[in-house]
């Protein structure tokens, strides 16, 4: 008996994770689409790239209302419910903007996108870290927050298989597929354990945010900044591709691709290294080695250049946030852990929501590599010292005892 409660145990933590990186991968997979067609989009509705990227700018605006609201959710019913609800809503949006007949319709479903995309992280980071093991919450954190940089992955690659074919609509029809996850959710994922300990009443739950005010504006900040250098990196480098380097779709399909893999090599490693040696030193080293690496990432003089410098910048910087997932959870208050943790991300979202636009205006005066360059190695360098200043509970216990 004990050995199939183990092994029931075990499948279980399989399936929470198996979950939470599938929802996170494909929530990136749906967001990153826009990533690719920046230039086609604003072609067909007659906008400039800038005021697309403020499209794509739009669905970080919104996160923080999903984080929010199912945040709430997760803390008072689980986090399934709330997962499958946030899936289902994602998908749809994804579809309806492939729909879009003009620019201000297709601005207000990127907005309302942004609600569903702030929802899944939270909760999905929540079930998982609630349900693996606490000596390898570093590498499990790794995986699920490297189901981001997977979905970029995918996303070039539906980029170079479907758009020289069919165009950018048909991207975001695709985009649709993941509310498929939601009848696997539905059969095999259970609540975890520390969920059923930690869930108290509106009271006691208001009294707990209340007494962590200040934890949750480190968090808050230190969201802020890794979001600053992780869209400051990876939003507009497609487009820097297309038009400075002069690359063709296949071939910057071909580059994000292997920036990608680095990403998830990174998260990997990084998230290895910080059950080992600590959350913050582990994120410290990585943001400052992807400051050394900036200039190779925006001047490599010839493609196999290029390619290291990408997969170097992604495997640092998606390093560092490898560790987040683990980090923050471990950081926010049992009862709070669907709320806290992802409302904090969320508003980070929102304060760095500008970047991409702020990218690209500046690319319009300068270039994308100086304004890309200069962007990244002022929030690197400033990011790397919030995180140093910071708080950490590497390998706190979940359920029991936690207030």
């Amino acid at each position: 008996m004990e050995a199939v409660d183990v092994g029931r145990g075990r499948a279980d933590q399989r399936n929470a994770l198996l979950a939470g990186f599938l929802g996170w991968t494909l929530d990136a997979f749906d967001f990153f689409l826009l990533a690719f067609v920046l230039l086609p989009i604003g072609q067909e509705f007659r906008v400039t790239t800038a005021a697309v990227a403020a499209a794509f700018g739009a669905s970080l605006v919104t996160r923080w209302l999903g984080a929010l609201l199912f945040g709430l959710l997760a803390d008072h019913f689980g986090r399934r419910l709330p997962l499958i609800l946030n899936i289902l809503y994602y998908s749809l949006i994804e579809v309806l903007s492939g729909l879009a007949p003009s620019y201000r319709v297709f601005v207000v479903l990127r907005l309302l996108y942004g609600i569903g995309m702030g929802g899944e992280w939270g909760v999905g980071a929540s079930l998982v870290m609630e349900s693996v093991p606490a000596r390898w919450r570093g590498i499990f954190s790794g995986l699920l927050q490297e189901g981001y940089a997977l979905g970029f992955l995918l996303a070039a690659v539906a980029y170079a298989l479907i758009y020289p074919h069919w165009g950018w609509r048909a991207l975001f029809f695709v985009g649709g597929l993941p509310a498929l996850l939601t009848l696997f959710v539905r059969a095999k994922v259970k609540e975890p354990k520390a969920w059923h300990e930690s869930r108290t009443d509106w009271r006691n739950y208001g009294r707990n945010i209340v007494r962590s005010w200040k934890t949750f504006l480190h968090l808050v900040l230190l969201m802020t900044m890794m979001n600053l250098i992780s869209h400051g990196t990876q939003d507009l480098y497609p487009t820097f591709l297309q038009k400075q380097r002069q690359f063709s779709a296949t071939l910057t399909s071909l580059v994000t691709a292997i920036s990608m893999v680095g990403a998830i090599l990174g998260g990997l490693t990084v998230g290895y290294f910080s059950d080992r040696h600590g959350r913050r030193r582990a994120m410290v080293v990585a943001v400052l080695l992807a400051l050394l690496v900036t200039p190779l990432w925006i001047l490599g003089p010839n493609l196999p250049l290029i390619v290291l410098g990408a997969f170097l910048m992604q495997f640092m910087v998606q390093g560092a946030w490898g560790v987040i997932p683990a980090h923050i959870n471990e950081l926010s208050p049992g009862a709070l852990r669907g709320f806290f943790p992802g409302f904090a991300y969320q508003l980070g979202v929102l304060a760095a929501s500008s970047i991409s636009y702020v990218e690209a205006r500046l690319a319009e005066r300068f270039n994308y590599a100086e304004s890309m360059g200069i962007l990244a190695a002022v929030v690197l360098v400033v990011g790397a010292a919030v995180i140093a200043a910071g708080p950490e509970a590497k390998g706190v216990a979940f359920g029991k005892g936690e207030t």
